[in-house]
């Protein structure tokens, strides 16, 4: 069983979107992608950003995220950028 929970990491992702503007992470799916990529992002050689006792870059980029470490980022935000 995934520990936090897709739930419990949807909320802390969106808990610093304004209210009226619209949620970064509307699926479970969001979050998987995101975990995924940051964990590639490990593997690939980037330093983890939290410490973990679970050496696997799955579980770290999840610490990473309910730690708010890591912040997603819709599309449109970087085709503004």
């Amino acid at each position: 069983m995934l520990h936090p929970s897709y739930t419990d990491l949807m909320a802390i992702v969106n808990s610093e979107v304004e209210s009226g503007e619209q949620p970064v992470v509307q699926s479970r799916y969001s979050i998987v992608l995101a975990t995924s990529k940051r964990a590639r992002q490990i593997i690939d050689g980037s330093e983890p950003l939290v410490r973990s006792n679970c050496p696997k870059p799955l579980s770290i980029a999840i610490e990473e995220l309910y730690e708010s470490k890591v912040k997603i980022v819709s599309d449109e935000d970087i085709k503004e950028d």
